[in-house]
């Protein structure tokens, strides 16, 4: 084919541009598998704001100093923007003290907070798979990982539009950017399209499938007629039409079931001028069929980023937000930078409620789907607008089987510089050991740190 990497690039993001690794043409593991979700948002997260109002005296005065401690959550109050998660306080950790200054951080951080390097926009800086990417390797499924995105017009990843398929915040591999919807009508319609309704929809996705068959036909037997690094070349091309087929093999394997969790979108969702408030909610119903369908056990949401133009905040609902200039501290419609920062955070939490809540509605092998859930909210950047890396502050949902020792606990971990201090690289190994993945330690070190970094972060190792 002339134009066959036009047609591969076109092929993949048709579908996502998801991840064509071996796992997908493997068996899938037995037993029920584990969800993990990455909610990141920009334009950093302040450790003040994480804190219980109610915290003794005695532990406030850690706090202020940046002492470890924990203590359990029963009995304490929750930060007033976090009340819509009150009633999962049994399920929540509010983790801080992990630092992350061997990432981008500032402005944008691209797939940096995901993958423990530094980054910037080019696929040439990116190091290797993301880690909600080799924790999909773990738990394979027909789409392996879906990426959905509030995105930025103005910096970071994808330039000028919210709309459509663009470079998201996670990494497939090495010089592997994976790709983002940014419009919950398109995400619904391409990953539903093999039950879609629609006759047009279901025309055209059989034409998909027979003109990729033709190309793969095509491919094998262009490659059988080469040698050395251009039949590797041309075979390379192949195995990721194969992949392709194979995956879509697997989903209409689903049918029946993916039948019943296409996303109901209300009319308000389906329109192409969203605001923020609304896309969020509209991608959330998006991830929430995607995993209950189980076409996906890993989905990366970024639910709003800096360069993001921020509507439908609650009381300014139509004036749009730059949240550079709340970043700044500049007062925006009459509301001060910190109560437009509390409002946005608490739609946040209204979102993480309404999956957690779906999640254990749902019967899964005597329990819920949620107990074989995890949750991550996070900012991308760190700790401020124009950040360091000195803090990245995580929410963390997690299921009753999930295999590290969580909920109910706000923990304050050592500081940077302290004794005992652990990184993003040390949470994420955790998460890659506790799941398994043997990994000695995953994304690069601090070299500002001289004690060992290696290895997971044993307190939560059950």
């Amino acid at each position: 084919m002339n134009h066959r990497r036009d047609f591969l690039k076109q092929s993949v993001l048709g579908a996502g541009a998801l991840a064509l690794s071996p796992c997908l043409l493997g068996a899938p593991p037995t037993g029920v598998p584990k969800r993990f979700i990455f909610m990141h948002r920009g334009n950093g997260l302040f450790p003040k704001v994480m804190v219980p109002p109610s915290l003794s005296r005695q532990d406030m005065a850690r706090e202020e100093k940046k002492e470890p401690f924990e203590v359990d959550l029963d009995g304490h109050a929750l930060p007033g923007w976090m009340d819509p998660l009150h009633a999962h306080k049994d399920d929540l950790t509010i983790l801080q003290g992990l630092s992350g200054k061997m990432c981008t951080t500032g402005h944008h951080s691209w797939c940096s907070s995901l993958g423990v390097f530094k980054a910037n926009e080019r696929p040439s800086s990116i190091k290797w798979a993301t880690v909600d990417f080799e924790l999909a390797k773990l738990f394979p499924s027909p789409m392996e990982h879906i990426e959905l995105a509030c995105f930025p017009t103005g910096g970071g990843n994808p330039r000028g539009s919210l709309e459509g398929i663009a470079k998201g915040f996670s990494a497939r591999g090495p010089q592997q950017p994976n790709y983002a919807f940014g419009s919950p009508k398109g995400a619904m319609d391409e990953l539903f399209k093999s039950v879609s309704s629609d006759r047009k929809k279901q025309i055209h996705y059989q034409l998909e499938r027979k003109v990729l068959a033709f190309a793969a036909q095509g491919q094998d037997r262009l490659a059988a007629r080469q040698t050395g690094f251009e039949r590797l070349k041309i075979s390379n091309y192949a195995d990721s039409i194969h992949a392709i087929r194979e995956r879509n093999r697997k989903v209409d394997a689903m049918g029946e079931v993916l039948r019943q969790h296409v996303p109901q979108l209300d009319k308000a969702f389906l329109k192409e001028d969203l605001n923020t408030i609304d896309r969020q909610r509209a991608h959330t119903e998006v991830l929430l069929s995607a995993l209950i369908s189980g076409l996906t056990n890993v989905v990366a949401f970024t639910v709003d980023e800096l360069a993001h133009p921020y509507t439908g905040i609650p009381g300014i609902e139509n004036v749009k937000v730059n949240m550079h200039d709340v970043g700044h501290q500049k007062t925006i419609a009459g509301l001060e930078a910190e109560e437009i920062r509390q409002r946005c955070r608490r739609e946040h939490m209204r979102l993480i409620d309404t999956i957690v809540s779906r999640l254990k509605s749902i019967p899964e092998n005597r329990g819920t789907m949620f107990d074989n859930t995890m949750l991550c909210y996070f900012p991308d950047g760190g700790e401020t607008h124009h950040s360091h890396g000195w803090e990245y502050p995580f929410i963390v949902m997690a299921g009753r089987n999930a295999r590290l020792d969580l909920g109910r606990r706000y923990i304050r971990l050592p500081y940077h510089g302290q004794e005992g201090h652990r990184t993003l690289g040390n949470w994420y190994t955790t998460l890659l050991n506790a799941y398994g993945n043997p990994i000695k330690h995953y994304g690069d070190f601090d070299l500002s740190l001289k004690h060992d970094q290696t290895g997971p972060i044993r307190r939560f190792l059950t």
